[in-house]
Parts: structure tokens; C-alpha cells; sequence
């Protein structure tokens, strides 16, 4: 019996992570999927020298356990997490979202999808009472899981405080915020603290913040996904530092 966790299927998150370098033992492809699948995904797969199997449609729905999987599936080793010095190295003002207790691995998924799209640097998640780094993530992030480093803290007050101490601006978001998000300067070496779908940041993450904000809500709904919470946060720092991917953005004004 494969352990679910070792596999990752689609083809989205199959071909980044042929593409992204990720140690993969295997791909398999199920009889009749499209031709264009096919030779996409073998061509990858060609190029990095791992082989591929083609199995029946029912031997692939066993091994990811009854997933949506396109017909398209590989056998991987375990994704290996960085160390926070890893995320900094070499860059001039880092853009950091740390997310604390988030359980739901789709919506960690679905944050480090908008944080890779982004260009952000890194995502720091705590070790305990929170999802971790398994398929289910890996499918949620399209991919994006292959080439984004996520740090895993044990204490992620401890944590903040020390990049606090290392001249980074920590803002935490929580619905009752001083400041709406637009009006903080995001432009300097900044931490974005999201919280968790019920507990939000928690006393020991809130006293570690510079600045609480918040997002104006003005619907009967008093809360947002943190995937999407998250995402405005982000955006809204590139947008101040007028960014895109690590490149200027154009003035389309200006010739």
C-alpha cells in the first residue's frame, strides 16, 4: 500500500514538479488519457530521466485515493522544508507571509499559490496545531509548492521576534486592526502574519506585530477566506513597492 502523502497527481502539480526539479521515482500515466497530456507529461519526463508507466484508470483512482487526478499521477519523495536563513539570503528588502495556525490544507495551498504568483520570498508556518506540507497542499497550489520555500518554525513568536530584531516590519491582520491595510507602508522587509479559520493570530503573534490591520468589511459577512485575506495583503504590498515578479513595472506613460 503507497502512502497517499508520496503521491502527487494532476497535471498541473505533476509537470511543475517535473519541471520545479522535485526528486519523483516515477510518473504514471493512465490508459486513454489525452494524447496531448501524454506527450506533454512524457517529454518531462524524458528530460530528467524518470520513467513512466502506464497503468488502468482504476489502479491510479487505489493509489490517490480516489482524487480527481487527470489520469496523471507520480510517486515522490517528501518535500523538504528550508530554514528561515534560506528564505533572506541574498535578498534586499524580503517580502515574508507567515501564516499561523492554519488548518486547512487547501487554503495553505491556495495561499502559497498567490504567494508564488506574487513573487513573494518565502512562507513560514508553525510545526504544530497547523496543516503541513502534504499532496493535498501540493494540489491546492497548482504546483506552485515546487518552487516557493516554506519555513517551518516551532515557535512562531519567537520567530517574528526575531526577524523584528533583524529590521523587519511585522504586520499581522485581524478584524479588529487600528489601521485599514492600504494606509501601512508595505514597502520595506515586511511580514505579513495571517492567522488561522477560527483562532485568528493569537495573543503571544499579536504582541509581536508592529501594526495590527484590517480589512474593511462592509457586507453582512464579517470575515474573510484566508487565502483571499491573504492575497490582498499581498497585492497590496507589491502595489506600494511597484513590483511585479522581481521586475520594475512599466509606466505606460513613459514612452
Amino acid at each position: 500500500m503507497i502512502d497517499v502523502e508520496n503521491v502527487i497527481y494532476g497535471r498541473n502539480p505533476v509537470r511543475e514538479a517535473l519541471r520545479g526539479n522535485r526528486p519523483l521515482n516515477k510518473v504514471v500515466l493512465a490508459k486513454g488519457v489525452t494524447a496531448g497530456i501524454r506527450k506533454e507529461i512524457m517529454a518531462l519526463a524524458k528530460d530528467k530521466n524518470i520513467p513512466v508507466q502506464t497503468v488502468a484508470r482504476n489502479y491510479l483512482d487505489r493509489l490517490t485515493g480516489g482524487a480527481a487526478h487527470q489520469g496523471v499521477a507520480a510517486l515522490v519523495a517528501r518535500r523538504f522544508y528550508v530554514e528561515i536563513e534560506d528564505i533572506l539570503a541574498g535578498k534586499e528588502t524580503p517580502l515574508i507571509v507567515a501564516l499561523h495556525g492554519v488548518q486547512d490544507p487547501r487554503n495553505l495551498g491556495a495561499v502559497i499559490r498567490t504567494a508564488e504568483a506574487a513573487g513573494v520570498d518565502g512562507v513560514v508556518i508553525p510545526s504544530r496545531r497547523a496543516a503541513s506540507l502534504t499532496e493535498t497542499v501540493a494540489k491546492a497550489s497548482a504546483g506552485a509548492v515546487e518552487y516557493l520555500p516554506v519555513a517551518r518554525v516551532t515557535n512562531m513568536a519567537r520567530t517574528l521576534r526575531g526577524l523584528k530584531e533583524k529590521g523587519f516590519w511585522i504586520v499581522g491582520a485581524e478584524a479588529d486592526g487600528s489601521q485599514l491595510y492600504w494606509n501601512i507602508d508595505l514597502k520595506g522587509p515586511l511580514v505579513l502574519v495571517v492567522g488561522g479559520e477560527d483562532t485568528g493570530l493569537g495573543q503571544t503573534v499579536r504582541k509581536e506585530c508592529d501594526v495590527l490591520v484590517r480589512i474593511p468589511m462592509a457586507g453582512k459577512v464579517n470575515s474573510l477566506n484566508v487565502s483571499v485575506a491573504a492575497g490582498l495583503l499581498i497585492y497590496e504590498a507589491l502595489r506600494q513597492r511597484g513590483l511585479a515578479h522581481g521586475q520594475q513595472e512599466q509606466d505606460p506613460s513613459s514612452g
